[in-house]
């Protein structure tokens, strides 16, 4: 297995602002493993709801991840902030494999980065259903 290279912010195009918060530090004083993937998991979703393709009321379609990873290359810690950088990797019919960048404070390397592949589903039957055009429109324009 060959060694990962941090990404830098130039290789973003969609950045989300995030504060990590004083329960996030573990006992070795950094940010917990898991709480990166919750960082990646705000990031997206957040965006998601600002642009208004995903809605908590009834919604026409969730996202759920069938795949997940991160490496990690330096501390993160309370209190620091964190920006994440998202891109969009791959495109599938009704999947899409996010891209999550996570850079400490004004850091121009990544900290940690990883990716979620979300499956959208209807919500009721769970079953895969085709992106949205104008979803899917909206994914191309942060493909890298």
């Amino acid at each position: 297995m060959s060694k990962k290279t941090p990404l830098t912010r130039d290789e973003f195009g969609l950045f989300r602002s995030l504060q990590t918060r004083w329960s996030d530090n573990d006992i070795y004083g950094h940010l917990n493993n898991v709480v990166h993937y919750k960082l990646f998991d705000t990031a997206i979703n957040g965006w998601l709801l600002d642009e208004g393709i995903l809605t908590l009321d009834k919604p026409a379609f969730i996202g759920l991840v069938v795949e997940t990873g991160c490496s990690y290359f330096s501390e993160i810690r309370f209190p620091d902030k964190v920006v994440a950088g998202i891109r969009v990797g791959r495109i599938g019919t009704s999947s899409v494999r996010y891209e999550i960048a996570l850079f400490r404070n004004e850091d121009e390397t990544a900290s940690a980065q990883g990716y979620f592949i979300h499956v959208y589903v209807d919500p009721d039957n769970k079953k895969p259903q085709p992106l949205e055009t104008a979803f899917k429109g909206r994914l191309e324009e942060f493909i890298r």
